[in-house]
């Protein structure tokens, strides 16, 4: 888990001394804070991350703050952790995509197992993203006639027909198809038809 980094956002503050030591024995970094706005206010660091998330906080609760996490734009993964919990809240916390619900007094390993799985899950998303971002790139390396033959073979039209529609030579066609797929950096129309589902432009 080393390299990652915890949001530990709890108005109690021997609890996040607490947390903020076992958290950082497996070799993680922490950084607590006691409000949801003390948190949304602060610098996050661009590296796999999570949310330690009291339910019980001044000004904003912590289910309030997870259910408009979009609209603060943080797209970190969340554990909910309570000393007052009861079946709805744990409900409401689930369902907003928490990945965890933990009850005080929870067990170091349940917590540390909650925060195994979270950063994994962030440092997925993470690398989904750069991968999309690699994609777009190449993509806008494309000439505009490149975009139009890329969208119309990965639309599964064949070159013949590809070359009736944008009024080109099949052999255009072909040197124009070849080009693009050097550019997206693919071997095959199955790659090619995956980058573009990726784009939405399929």
């Amino acid at each position: 888990m080393t390299g990652g980094v915890v949001y530990i956002v709890d108005d109690d503050v021997a609890l996040c001394e607490g947390l903020d030591a076992l958290i950082r024995s497996v070799g993680l970094r922490t950084r607590c804070f006691a409000s949801v706005a003390a948190f949304v206010e602060a610098e996050r660091e661009e590296v796999a991350g999570c949310i330690v998330l009291d339910v019980r906080l001044p000004g904003m609760s912590g289910l309030d703050f997870q259910s408009n996490l979009q609209r603060f734009d943080i797209r970190l993964p969340v554990i909910v952790i309570t000393g007052f919990a009861d079946v709805p809240m744990s409900v409401r916390a689930m369902k907003a995509g928490a990945v965890d619900f933990l009850t005080k007094p929870f067990r170091d390993q349940d917590l540390l197992d909650s925060i195994a799985m979270a950063l994994a899950r962030d440092a997925e998303r993470r690398a989904a993203e750069g991968n999309l971002a690699e994609i777009r790139s190449r993509y806008e390396t494309l000439t505009p006639r490149e975009q139009q033959v890329m969208r119309e073979v990965v639309a599964g039209r064949l070159n013949k027909q590809v070359a009736g529609d944008l009024q080109l030579s099949e052999v255009t066609v072909k040197l124009h198809r070849g080009s693009l797929m050097r550019k997206m950096g693919v071997r095959s129309l199955a790659d090619l038809v995956r980058c573009a589902e990726l784009l939405k432009l399929a």
